[in-house]
Order: structure tokens, then C-alpha cells, then sequence
């Protein structure tokens, strides 16, 4: 269960625009990029410790960690902006991760320079 939910995960980071998942060595984890930019990270092996860390806005972030019990303050990263999600989770589904993703490209997405932005959306 726990590697399909990754690999559906790592398709869906690849197939936004721009977005790159791939294994990065020196992290030792799966690396969400979008254009030399961290929008994610998950753990490169499906066991009952594997997490994906993704980026949230703070007040969404207290919400979801006081919601479910799987998601807690981002695992090595800013726990204000940060969170957790265990991949073992029944409590949180797929599409509501893939939520979650698409939320952390976008917060990415709206901190690179303005030129680029607008450069790759008229690609």
C-alpha cells in the first residue's frame, strides 16, 4: 500500500508544470523540485516510518495537525511552514495529499521572481 501511495505521489509532483521528483543522493530522500526549489520531500523507502514533508500555510498547518494525528510539524524543515504526513495514514486519503502537494507547488511557485513566472507561463 505504502509504495503505490508513493509512486502516485511521485507521478503526480512530475506531471506539474515544471515539476521535477526524482532521488536526490546528498538528501537521501525523494525530492520534489520545481526549478531548483523544494516544494517536497518523501522518504525514499515504503515502511511504517516513511513520511512526505510538504509546505502549508501556517494556519492550515495547525489545522491539519489537530485534525489527524498523522500529520505533524515538518520532519527537518520549518515547522511553522512545514508539515509531516505519515504515508501509512487510513485518516488522510490520496486526493487530499495530492491536495496538499499541489498547495506546497503553488507556495513555491508564487515566490519565484515575478520575470520567471511570467516567463513560463507564456511557454
Amino acid at each position: 500500500m505504502i509504495t503505490e501511495r508513493m509512486k502516485r505521489f511521485e507521478e503526480f509532483g512530475n506531471q506539474l508544470p515544471h515539476g521535477k521528483v526524482y532521488y536526490r543522493e546528498d538528501w537521501d530522500c525523494i525530492y520534489f523540485d520545481l526549478l531548483g526549489k523544494q516544494f517536497g520531500m518523501m522518504s525514499k523507502n515504503a515502511d511504517e516510518d516513511s513520511l512526505i514533508t510538504l509546505k502549508g500555510e501556517p494556519e492550515v498547518n495547525e489545522v491539519l495537525r489537530e485534525t489527524y494525528e498523522d500529520v505533524v510539524p515538518g520532519y527537518y524543515a520549518n515547522k511553522k511552514h512545514w508539515n509531516s504526513i505519515y504515508l501509512k495514514s487510513t485518516e488522510i486519503s490520496d486526493e487530499e495529499i495530492k491536495r496538499m502537494i499541489q498547495t506546497s507547488y503553488e507556495l513555491v511557485w508564487k515566490k519565484l521572481p515575478a520575470k520567471v513566472r511570467k516567463e513560463l507561463s507564456e511557454q
